[in-house]
């Protein structure tokens, strides 16, 4: 059995895009499947997915998915090919750092379990809100970081805290083995070679679609109007989650770090009123 030669990023040698564009082929595919389609041709999935159909191909080349000339790719064998290179057969345990409204949400969305996600567990500083149950979940003190990522195996950590304590949140989990995180403070955490970080902004994202609604409501003469985008990398049910979380500033408690200097963690959303340059 022969095996594909890692890249540095360790994907077998895929593009960067191309792994960037998978997640939302997956989401496409899903959708298919739900609908009752069996098979899709390379076209159709490609409009779907918002793409050109020669860069899909490309991109499911890389997975040694081709298709079948004059019926296109089984969506439920295409779905499994995508799920498998994403490591999305398996069960990732994720934690959850920050229980306002935004770590809330996050919590109760139904679509992780389905996607090879299982929130592990949620913490927080606020002892308002420690102890309290968000679904099948208690709240825990965020004190037990270290200890709630050695008892469940965390490989993702998610921080929904405000932006002054994420740093101290993420180094925390560095610390205690975790090299994947998902990020929703409005601040660039710093972490060292080998962590992962991807960032969600809000704030940001809604400033560039105002930019582009902006021009589509004033033109400028002799010029088309600049399309609409999308909100990259958020599906219909996490963009519903995300807007329902309101920003809630306060309720602001000490948290236990590594180091003697604390900053503080609150239980408030991770989209907060000001965003740092």
């Amino acid at each position: 059995m022969t095996r594909r030669p890692l890249s540095a990023n360790g994907s077998h040698g895929i593009p960067e895009a191309t792994v960037a564009r998978l997640p939302v082929y997956l989401r496409t595919l899903h959708a298919l499947a739900e609908r009752g389609v069996a098979t899709v041709s390379s076209e159709e999935l490609a409009a779907a997915a918002g793409v050109n159909s020669a860069k899909l191909r490309k991109d499911l080349s890389h997975l040694g998915s081709y298709g079948t000339r004059g019926v296109g790719y089984d969506v439920d064998y295409l779905v499994y090919q995508i799920s498998r290179e994403l490591g999305l057969t398996q069960d990732w345990p994720v934690l959850i750092v920050g229980a306002g409204n935004l770590g809330r949400a996050l919590a109760n969305y139904g679509g992780f379990a389905t996607r090879g996600f299982r929130i592990a567990a949620i913490l927080d500083a606020d002892p308002a809100v420690v102890g309290g149950l968000i679904g099948r979940l208690t709240v825990e003190h965020a004190d037990a970081i270290e200890a709630v990522v050695e008892e469940h195996g965390v490989s993702i950590g998610v921080i929904a805290t405000p932006a002054g304590s994420a740093q101290n949140v993420c180094d925390r989990l560095v610390a205690a083995g975790v090299t994947s995180i998902l990020n929703f403070a409005p601040v660039v955490l710093n972490v060292p070679d080998g962590v992962d970080v991807r960032k969600v902004d809000l704030s940001i994202e809604l400033q560039i679609l105002a930019f582009h609604a902006q021009r589509r409501s004033a033109p400028s003469l002799g010029q088309p109007a600049a399309p609409l985008p999308t909100v990259a990398g958020l599906d219909e049910a996490a963009m519903a989650a995300l807007v329902g979380a309101r920003a809630v500033v306060g309720g602001m408690s000490e948290v236990p770090a590594v180091s003697a200097a604390q900053p503080r963690l609150a239980s408030a959303d991770a989209v907060s009123s000001s965003v740092e340059a």
